[in-house]
């Protein structure tokens, strides 16, 4: 990991992007209407894992970016030189009235490998680790809850310890455009998310 002194400079303007879902049409970044609430999630190559919250029903919208590392509004080719210290993470929209911060991180919990480290599947490197990037302090001890559990289920089944990182979200820098929903966009387009078979509850 590289540190703040030795990280890549990056830039001052932001990435632009599409402001709507290529799958339901609603905005991927502010403003959202009342009552939206946001998770932040890294669990490898953020393609297949946006797909996985897209997917789940009554999340309002989802976004792919950069998180948790130190260069501010990178490039994806910035990001793949390991040289950001930013993890590939998915921005979920929620309406804490139609799905819970709870269910979320069941989802979570249950589509990757969250053992692996520096990697997921055949991707390896600091950008594909496993993380949980909390808004509030509810979320933060539902987070570490959930990973307590998740863990013995873990132990249960043989597997080893988890390395998911749960800390309070840094910045959220959006991906380009064409990252957006991309396994919509590219329905052919890789996937090595694979989760461990065994069930959060």
């Amino acid at each position: 990991m590289p540190t703040a002194d030795t990280a890549l400079p990056g830039r001052d303007t932001p990435m632009p992007i599409t402001n709507g879902h290529f799958v339901n049409g609603n905005p991927i970044a502010a403003p959202f209407p009342e009552g939206i609430q946001q998770a932040l999630f890294g669990l490898g190559c953020f393609w297949g894992a946006e797909r996985k919250f897209w997917q789940c029903p009554n999340v309002f919208s989802t976004a792919v970016g950069y998180s948790a590392g130190f260069t501010p509004n990178p490039t994806y080719d910035e990001l793949c030189t390991g040289l950001t210290g930013h993890s590939e993470v998915v921005l979920v929209n929620y309406d804490p009235s139609r799905i819970t911060y709870g269910e979320l991180l069941a989802l979570f919990w249950q589509a990757h490998n969250p053992t692996q480290g520096m990697g997921q599947g055949n991707d390896v490197g600091t950008q594909y680790r496993s993380g949980i990037y909390t808004y509030n302090q509810g979320q933060f001890d539902e987070a570490i809850d959930s990973k307590e559990r998740y863990q013995q289920r873990l132990t249960e089944a043989g597997f080893g310890e988890i390395t998911t990182e749960i800390v309070p979200a840094s910045a959220f820098y959006y991906a380009e455009d064409y990252h957006q929903q991309y396994l919509a966009k590219n329905p052919q387009g890789y996937c090595g998310l694979g989760g461990l078979g065994v069930g959060f509850c």
